[in-house]
């Protein structure tokens, strides 16, 4: 059972970057998605969250209108579009599988760090 999160890299500000959240050994769409990320010094926090059912999705006021998450789940996978990249965007960036939004982590991906710099 493993998340792997791929993605990540180098943008300036105003760029774009589209992480991967890939579920080996489970299902991943009968469960809820998280994408969190830390940035340095700082706690983990909640980006975005897409529901199990893919009804419903949260987003953090930071990242709204500018990031889109999306599953698919011929691949197994969900998605993060992050548009308009800022400095503040850049951290590690996590995902994870809840039984719904909100609920405890069940499983983490590794990370991918996101660097938003010129």
């Amino acid at each position: 059972v493993q998340l792997q999160a791929s993605g990540g890299g180098l943008v300036q500000p105003g760029g774009s970057l589209r992480l991967s959240c890939l579920a080996s050994g489970f299902a991943l769409d009968v469960y809820a998605v998280g994408w969190f990320r830390q940035a340095p010094g700082k706690q983990r926090e909640g980006v975005v969250c897409i529901s199990r059912n893919d009804v419903t999705t949260y987003y953090a006021d930071s990242v709204k209108g500018r990031f889109t998450v999306s599953r698919d789940k011929s691949k197994n996978t969900v998605y993060l579009q992050m548009n308009n990249l800022k400095p503040d965007d850049t951290a590690v960036y996590y995902c994870a599988n809840e039984r719904e939004c909100g609920q405890p982590i069940m499983y983490w991906g590794q990370g991918t760090q996101v660097t938003v710099s010129s």
